[in-house]
């Protein structure tokens, strides 16, 4: 009997922890969280618990540009294992309603 095997990675432990944390931190301008919203376009967590944030905000001119990021970085940073964190911010692709999850266009009214 042949049996499939699964090859890929397993997830980081500390995957859901970060996930968990970065639902703590909200969009001024929007009640929604900064994951939901779809503002964190990448996630990494390197061999020695370093996490890499890449996000962005919903717009370049956002007022809150220079204190989203230093809130993800110490609300990522307050979880036990994590040894650094890194956050990007970068505005390519740009963000838009579509990178929200349903969750957040249920709350704002949009599905």
């Amino acid at each position: 009997m042949n049996e499939a095997v699964d090859t890929r990675e397993p997830e980081h432990a500390l995957k859901e922890p970060v996930i968990a944390a970065l639902r703590t931190i909200f969009d001024p301008e929007i009640p929604v969280n900064i994951y939901d919203l779809g503002l964190v376009y990448g996630l990494e967590i390197d061999e020695s618990n370093k996490v890499t944030i890449r996000m962005t905000l919903t717009a370049p001119a956002c007022p809150f540009a220079a204190t989203l990021p230093g809130q993800v970085e110490q609300a990522v940073k307050k979880i036990d294992g994590v040894s650094d964190v890194a956050v990007e911010l970068v505005w390519d692709p740009p963000w838009n309603q579509e990178r929200m999850s349903d969750e957040a266009k249920l709350q704002l009214g949009l599905l």
